[in-house]
């Protein structure tokens, strides 16, 4: 018997860790090499993990709903009986067990000076927060082994502010006098005297977490939906974003009707050459890339007081889900890719991106992501950050409308396919001349789009 086990996989950059959703095969099934056999769930992506070896589930080491790292083992496999697997040797076997002994050693590898393991996200929040390595130390963790989690340190943060704001503020000591107990004198109403004292910041305990909110009335015949996994990250992300970031947008209404013209006068020979449908985007992603290279302080990260000028364009496609959530694949190295290769790359995303068969390698890295809010009939939007980029354009409807037209013989009315363009830009970094050139060089290029252009 031929016993190997699986290990659970690398999910992506910054991914430590994933959560078991759903095991595809039970014990005793037989699996196939690169076949599915489980779902996996990370603050990325959720995706099906493929078998590395043919055989027999022999045993699941981790139940679904646990959290698992990357690396350790989830379940064995027998590879015996019909398994074209070849049988490890005992130098193979050797070779293995130092491999693992190494990858488990820089598991077990603190980040800190400390005993305890924190992950790049939570070691970015508190970089940003200026939360030392000694404070980090101190954070009561309610992650798997003691681990400080996001909301550990997010919960933190807020408690630390709300006591710094405590801190400034005069406390108010209400003191009631009442008169003499031997006194004479006509008895009066007690008085209240407010005195202001400054408060001495080590003196101040730190806050509890209330909510301050006011309560949601609810109704008879109102229904309460409790939100899933993807939106709950959808939502934190969002707000998060609001609170990084100072946002602005920028409008440019943009002429396409060359682009119009010209899509109408391929598609057919792309559908039949190619196999593929030609929408819209791949050429505003085309305008987009050309539009970062002219204007590269677009395509930029800020970490802290540090801008990061990236090199490759990566664009990022947000994509509605069947069920209404939203998710964004990465078109990678977007600027080496010609229109038809656009044309397949954002195809074949989206599709696998609606089936949930995205790779969580596809889902990161983007440095620019576009919206296509037109696609539900929507003229305008004001999209928001992903983070940690610093914009995001939202492209309107195609609408025919009337419009005057320049000619050589004076200037006529004519019908004319426009577009609105939203860019939404973090203000931080990108000022109102940046983000307002960038977003009209995008809409130049879509305006002067050659309809004479070859596909091929």
């Amino acid at each position: 018997m031929a016993l190997v086990e699986l290990l659970m996989p690398k999910m992506g950059e910054s991914v430590m860790e994933g959560t078991i959703l759903n095991w595809l095969k039970k014990v005793g099934d037989r699996v196939e090499q690169d076949e599915s056999i489980l779902e996996v769930a990370t603050d990325k992506v959720d995706t099906e993990i493929p078998s590395t070896h043919a055989g027999i589930l022999k045993e699941i080491l981790v139940k679904e709903g646990e959290v698992v790292q990357v690396g350790k083992p989830i379940a064995i496999i027998d590879t015996s009986g019909g398994s074209t697997e070849p049988t490890p040797t005992p130098e193979m076997e050797m070779i293995a067990n130092q491999i693992a002994e190494i990858s488990e050693k820089i598991q077990a590898q603190p980040v800190s000076t400390g005993e305890r393991f924190y992950s790049p996200l939570v070691l970015s929040i508190a970089r940003e927060e200026g939360i030392s390595m000694a404070e980090l130390e101190t954070i009561t963790g309610t992650g798997q082994e003691g681990r400080v989690t996001k909301n550990d340190i997010l919960a933190y943060v807020k408690a630390k502010k709300a006591q710094k704001i405590a801190s400034q503020q005069p406390q108010v000591i209400e003191t009631q006098i009442e008169p003499p107990k031997e006194t004479a004198v006509e008895t009066k109403p007690a008085v209240k005297v407010k005195v202001s004292e400054p408060v001495q910041q080590e003196v101040v305990k730190p806050l509890e977490t209330k909510k301050t909110s006011t309560p949601i009335p609810i109704y008879e015949g109102d229904e309460i939906i409790e939100m899933d996994r993807m939106r709950k990250i959808i939502a934190q992300r969002m707000v998060e974003s609001k609170h990084i970031a100072p946002h602005v947008t920028s409008f440019v209404e943009a002429d396409v009707t060359n682009l119009v013209y010209w899509r109408r006068k391929v598609k057919d020979e792309m559908l039949q050459r190619e196999g593929e449908t030609l929408t819209f985007m791949p050429m505003f992603v085309e305008a987009i890339v050309k539009a970062l290279k002219d204007y590269p302080m677009m395509n930029v990260s800020v970490d802290g007081d540090k801008i990061i000028k990236r090199k490759q364009i990566n664009i990022g496609m947000a994509v509605a889900l069947p069920n209404g959530n939203l998710i964004v694949p990465v078109i990678h190295n977007a600027d080496q890719l010609n229109l038809v290769g656009l044309t397949k790359k954002i195809n074949d995303l989206a599709r696998r991106a609606r089936d949930n068969k995205l790779k969580p390698d596809e889902l990161v890295g983007g440095t620019y992501t576009v919206s296509n809010v037109g696609s539900f009939g929507n003229v305008l939007g004001t999209p928001i950050i992903m983070q940690p980029q610093v914009g995001i354009l939202a492209l309107g409807a195609i609408r025919k409308v009337p419009a005057v037209i320049e000619t050589p013989f004076g200037d006529t009315i004519g019908v004319r396919h426009k577009m609105f363009l939203s860019h939404s830009y973090d203000h931080r970094v990108v000022d109102g001349a940046l983000g307002g050139m960038f977003v009209r060089r995008v809409a130049d290029y879509l305006e002067e789009f050659d309809l004479n252009k070859s596909l091929f």
